[in-house]
């Protein structure tokens, strides 16, 4: 089981510094000036230079991604091009509000896709079935943005019943939650009736039919339990997801997280910014990962057999 664990913490640490490749590459031939954005277009043509040379900008490729990684490695994410303060205390101070907005869509995806999953399966080809995958297939069709704003417009200009933006009390986190967590659940939702409809085809199921087991009981001991390996596979994707993905949803509900940073940073060219963000987000998804293969284990006893055995 360790041998795994540090394994997988290995996969971490290459691709902490795959992805800060890709990015620092990306981000060094996009179109567009540091310095010019900071000064603006009026400033003098020497002015720019000596900013340039003060921010490193004038170094080749090579040893400003050695000079990067170096600094990473030291703890130093750099230095924001606009406000001047340190990446880290910029980004640590957003990251809890992406959190925040991950953990409550998921709770809200949970909500709606696990039962809906469950009665769909057990009502296989039924109207409650057609209508769940229905349901399903419109939420993962709705482009988030779309979905976003057609919820401002009903519920907080129209009906007035929530704020349109902000993130001052908890009603303020109702809209964006909702918005991300339909869009989770309509993958939850299908993958869980999946799983259900194969695991209520096993030998056990129909045993612990035929003794009189209570239904409901038969669902939460042998049919769920066996069936949730992949729903929490999904749910671990789709959580990852909402860290890396809720960029246009904090941007239209003006929530201050990590999302809208980086879209902030990449209008102003704040580059550190960017790369800081995404190496966090990264990190973030690879360990939510590890998190889900050690969960199966408790879950299946047979894959903490096989972990230990490798």
């Amino acid at each position: 089981m360790s041998k795994y664990i540090v394994k997988r913490l290995l996969f971490v640490i290459i691709a902490f510094f795959g992805v800060s490749l890709l990015i620092f590459t990306l981000l060094y031939f996009t179109p567009g000036d540091p310095a010019r954005m900071i000064l603006g277009d009026d400033a003098l043509e020497e002015e720019i230079l000596k900013l340039r040379e003060e921010l490193g900008l004038n170094q080749p490729y090579l040893k400003r991604y050695l000079d990067y990684i170096w600094g990473i490695l030291h703890g130093d994410f750099g230095f924001s091009y606009v406000t001047g303060r340190p990446v880290t205390k910029d980004i640590l101070a957003r990251f809890p509000v992406t959190m925040k907005l991950a953990v409550l869509s998921t709770l809200v995806a949970l909500i709606i896709a696990i039962p809906l999953g469950v009665a769909s399966a057990l009502h296989q080809n039924s109207i409650i079935d057609n209508l769940a995958r229905l349901t399903a297939l419109l939420g993962v069709s709705m482009p988030q943005f779309w979905q976003a704003i057609l919820f401002i417009l009903l519920f907080a200009l129209k009906l007035r019943w929530l704020p349109a933006s902000g993130s001052y009390d908890w009603y303020y986190w109702i809209l964006p939650s909702i918005t991300v967590g339909i869009h989770m659940a309509s993958t939850i939702m299908r993958i869980t009736r999946s799983s259900v409809l194969e695991t209520m085809k096993n030998d056990y199921v129909m045993t612990a039919i035929a003794k009189g087991t209570p239904g409901l009981l038969v669902i939460l001991r042998h049919v769920l339990k066996n069936a949730m390996i992949p729903i929490i596979t999904v749910i671990g994707l789709r959580f990852g997801n909402a860290l890396s993905g809720s960029v246009v949803v904090e941007s239209i509900f003006a929530l201050p997280g990590l999302g809208k940073l980086i879209v902030d940073s990449i209008k102003a060219r704040d580059y550190p910014i960017v790369q800081g963000s995404v190496l966090l987000i990264s990190v973030s998804y690879c360990l939510i990962n590890l998190l889900m293969d050690l969960l199966y284990t408790f879950i299946n006893p047979q894959i903490k057999e096989q972990l230990s055995e490798e």
